[in-house]
């Protein structure tokens, strides 16, 4: 039998991508030696202001910065949505695409999986993805409360057990952390400096080229 597809996903603004995204992205997919790390950039995020660029900026940006990057993909499909920006939109049409024996992985930061009882059909994303938290040394669990229920029902400790089953598990990984902030960049760029080690130089150039952030 053919192995099934392995495919990780991260959604975000990517307001903009900088280097911990990609350096992230990259390890995570060595982790569990996926076939593709897709990032999909959301249109109207259901839980923070909508970004003061453009989604067509975005997505190029992202569009950029993977470019010459193996197994790294940006996936544009909630860009076509004029609504608000659901995962669980998305992983239904991915689950669909792909089929029943792919491993689709949603991957998360430790503050939005924190509030993930907040989201649209939270309880439904198991049905059609395992979800990965990039874990923090730092970072504080839920330790009661729907969240914390969930991550107890269905939380596995290794990547090798993840990877039996096509959707339904919680995996925390620690990943090398990168002290790097888009609202940070933001800032930067709103007071004129250049924060050319955060981000790739394509994006840099793009942002500097059609004067992004500098007033919001």
């Amino acid at each position: 039998m053919t192995k099934p597809p392995v495919i990780a996903l991260l959604g975000g603004t990517f307001d903009p991508i900088h280097n911990g995204h990609l350096l992230s992205a990259q390890e995570l997919k060595a982790v569990l030696a996926a076939d593709e790390f897709r990032f999909i950039p959301c249109h109207r995020p259901p839980h923070r202001a909508t970004p003061g660029v453009s989604s067509q900026q975005r997505l190029a940006m992202v569009e950029l910065a993977i470019a010459g990057k193996p197994g790294l993909s940006v996936d544009g499909r909630e860009l076509q949505r004029d609504q608000l920006s659901y995962t669980i939109d998305t992983l239904i049409e991915l689950r669909r695409e792909y089929g029943e024996h792919a491993v689709l992985c949603w991957v998360m930061g430790v503050d939005a999986f924190c509030h993930l009882d907040t989201w649209h059909r939270w309880q439904e994303l198991l049905d059609y993805a395992h979800i990965i938290v990039m874990a923090r040394p730092e970072a504080t669990l839920p330790t009661q409360g729907p969240v914390a229920e969930l991550l107890a029902a269905h939380q596995v400790e290794t990547v090798a057990v993840l990877l039996q089953q096509p959707a339904g598990q919680l995996l925390l990984q620690t990943l090398t952390p990168y002290p790097i902030s888009a609202t940070a960049i933001r800032q930067a760029f709103r007071e004129g400096k250049r924060p050319s080690q955060a981000l790739p130089e394509p994006v840099l150039n793009y942002i500097e080229q059609h004067q992004l952030y500098r007033s919001e």
